[in-house]
């Protein structure tokens, strides 16, 4: 039987994040090459000048609660899309290897069975995947031409306030600027889904290695030579698994706490911002997009954070379902130790402070409504 390529599975978000210049080709990092200065334009030229001329023009705008509400939660975004684009830079090399260690024979299906075992994660990845892009690039479309739908160009409007050390108002300076906001808009969108689609790719392959596992141990064998020698192995796939996952853990620890904070405050703003400005308008449909598109983000993350504690859980119970009883008492004690060992679930968290789940994910939505009721009540005092 031919390997089954995991990468391949997330072809589509590698390719991206290539094209942004967030992953060299191959298995190789960074070197001193045409594209590492493709990849410094794109993070300091798009990404970082952009959230900075933002995150500057917060100090004029502080004392005026409906500008700042519509600048602060995509200045959070922004920051929060430097912040993850740091943490996949710093981690590159983590990142290559466990891709390369994704496809070792460890990790690979054992037959048409498994294959169709594990083909519902990928597929459902692929749609989240799908929906979150177009929620994602819908928002983009509107930020960047509500300027020109609702015909504000004749005042030289931007997509979004920013401080600029000369006349933004004046041309050629107002269409230049223009064009670049909209250029480091896209991509700075770009950079985010596909980061967090990456994360949550990490998560599906946990969880999907973890329905594999439980597979094998539910058909471990018929007698006690061949049960032993397969529960050796379920042993080791058991501790890749852990490996893998905890090395993923460490890469996307802070960029998961970081993105609940800024989701959680963007919600809120977003909501108050659709009491206020003018409805059906394209500045109204542009956050119900943005607000939609937050939402699933985290409900992305804490998604496939639960399923990776739901699979990993049900793995103490699957050696019980194979054909255990007349083995050996050996085998059986070893069957036993394995399953104590195997009793804690997997939990993906952010920096232990929060795991990825659905509770996580209410508590989120409570938590922005929290700010909603706050900032409706100061705007009505």
């Amino acid at each position: 039987m031919s390997n089954f390529s995991w990468k391949a599975a997330v072809e589509t978000n590698i390719t991206t994040l290539k094209i942004l210049g967030l992953w060299p080709k191959g298995d190789e990092t960074y070197k001193l090459n045409f594209y590492t200065l493709y990849a410094v334009f794109g993070v300091i030229g798009l990404l970082c000048a952009h959230s900075f001329v933002q995150i500057f023009n917060i100090y004029f705008i502080v004392d005026d609660l409906e500008a700042f509400t519509s600048s602060i939660f995509v200045t959070l975004s922004c920051l929060g899309t430097v912040a993850k684009t740091y943490y996949l830079l710093q981690n590159m090399q983590m990142l290559k290897e466990l891709f390369i260690s994704i496809n070792k024979d460890i990790f690979q299906p054992k037959n048409n069975k498994q294959i169709l075992l594990v083909e519902p994660s990928i597929k459902f990845w692929q749609r989240f995947y799908l929906i979150f892009r177009v929620l994602c690039y819908c928002t983009t479309f509107f930020w960047s031409s509500y300027p020109i739908l609702d015909k504000w160009t004749k005042d030289h409007r931007l997509p979004f306030l920013a401080w600029y050390p000369y006349d933004s108002t004046k041309s050629p300076f107002y269409e230049l600027t223009y064009i670049h906001q909209v250029v480091s808009i896209w991509y700075l969108v770009s950079a985010s889904l596909n980061i967090d689609m990456l994360i949550a790719a990490l998560n599906m392959f946990v969880g999907a290695q973890c329905d594999l596992l439980c597979d094998n141990l539910r058909n471990i064998g018929q007698n006690s030579k061949e049960i032993g020698k397969n529960l050796v192995k379920c042993i080791e796939h058991h501790r890749e698994i852990l490996r893998f996952a905890v090395q993923s853990n460490v890469f996307f620890n802070l960029i998961v706490l970081l993105q609940f904070f800024t989701s959680a405050v963007s919600v809120g703003f977003t909501m108050f911002l659709l009491t206020i400005v003018a409805p059906f308008s394209s500045q109204f449909y542009s956050f119900i997009c943005y607000g939609s598109s937050i939402i699933t983000e985290m409900f992305i993350y804490c998604w496939f954070g639960n399923e990776v504690e739901i699979k990993s859980n049900a793995i103490p119970y699957a050696p019980f379902e194979s054909e255990w009883i007349g083995v050996p008492i050996e085998v059986q004690k070893n069957l036993i130790i394995f399953t104590i060992r195997a009793q804690r679930p997997l939990k993906m968290s952010a920096l232990n402070l929060f795991y990825l789940s659905l509770d996580t994910f209410k508590a989120i939505l409570k938590t922005s409504w929290s700010y909603f009721t706050l900032l409706n009540q100061a705007n009505s005092n």
